[in-house]
């Protein structure tokens, strides 16, 4: 199926560009009319849209979201249209990890050959942290011997900050009569940045419990290594798994009993099931639930209604401090 889809999709973007060249088909999912002068820039997750967005601002850059509905990073397939609006940009941002299997194939059909590609794992080199499988964690059988990177970078503050600055050089670079706007909005978001960062190291060094249990996903090992926390969860953070095994519920309670810990934590996106089952096998049933935010899934809508990458980690801040202690 593979091999027959990538050759259909390449015919019809060579269809959809021919067709609209004469008109300047923009690849922001606006229609046919005059392409905009700034740069076209897509991202395929929302932290990498939203740092974009703060980076270009006050300029003419077009920025689009790929994954604008909803769906999830592990599980997302392009469109024609997707490959399309890559295709015909000047820069292209993406995590790079084993969900992202599907970009060489994408960038292999670009009609901009001096499209500057950003890959979020390359730039953080040896910083990029493999999967952990963590004591009483239930792996998924095919990946045990298979070391893979942890996609979810941009779930610390620090990388966030690491990251943007290679933005910013790739935005200079394709763009040098905007450099200046480009480095003065560096400057400004990493103080924004370097804000949220102390606020966290502070909350993490006066609290009384450094040991998070997750009756889920657990996607914020860059997090937790920030901050000095330990833990202890269900899956890894790119797990495919839904349903949580007797022994992996029996030692995550165990682990809530022997800490002492009275919450329980879930990421969006989940039911609470795990969680819920994780506490109703512990021996005081006592511990609650509360919600961390991994930006996995975030929408158009929720960014038209003034989401930003900085105040989903605000939230989990106030998720943190509220539990905690």
């Amino acid at each position: 199926m593979r091999k027959f889809f990538w050759p259909l999709l390449a015919a019809m973007i060579l269809c959809l560009t021919a067709c609209g060249s004469a008109e300047n088909v923009t690849d922001g999912g606006h229609g046919i009319g005059t392409a905009p002068q700034g740069l076209k820039i897509v991202a395929t997750i929302f932290p990498e849209y939203d740092w974009v967005r703060n980076l270009t601002d006050g300029t003419d850059a077009e920025v689009t979201l790929l994954l604008d509905n909803g769906a999830d990073l592990h599980s997302f397939q392009p469109t024609a249209e997707d490959v399309l609006k890559i295709s015909n940009c000047d820069i292209f941002i993406y995590v790079g990890g084993e969900s992202d299997e599907w970009v060489d194939d994408a960038l292999a059909e670009a009609v901009n050959k001096d499209m500057r590609v950003i890959n979020l794992l390359d730039v953080m080199g040896d910083k990029a942290m493999e999967e952990e499988i963590k004591e009483g964690m239930q792996a998924e059988e095919e990946e045990e011997d298979e070391a893979e990177f942890d996609e979810h970078v941009w779930l610390s503050l620090k990388n966030a900050k690491f990251i943007c600055n290679k933005i910013e050089g790739e935005l200079s670079a394709a763009d040098p009569e905007n450099a200046e706007k480009y480095a003065l909005n560096l400057e400004n978001y990493t103080k924004q940045l370097d804000e949220l960062d102390n606020k966290f190291t502070e909350l993490a060094d006066k609290a009384e419990n450094k040991t998070l249990i997750f009756g889920d996903r657990f996607p914020f090992a860059y997090f937790t290594k920030d901050y000095g926390f330990d833990y202890y969860a269900a899956f890894v953070g790119c797990s495919a798994e839904t349903e949580a095994s007797f022994e992996t519920i029996t030692f995550l309670a165990n682990k809530a009993d022997e800490l002492g810990v009275k919450t329980v934590y879930t990421i969006d996106g989940s039911d609470g099931r795990i969680a819920q089952a994780v506490i109703d096998s512990s021996k005081t049933k006592s511990a609650v639930t509360a919600q961390l935010d991994s930006m996995q899934s975030v929408t158009q809508k929720q960014v038209d209604e003034g989401e930003t990458y900085l105040s989903v980690m605000e939230k989990n801040y106030e998720v943190l401090s509220g539990t905690l202690n």
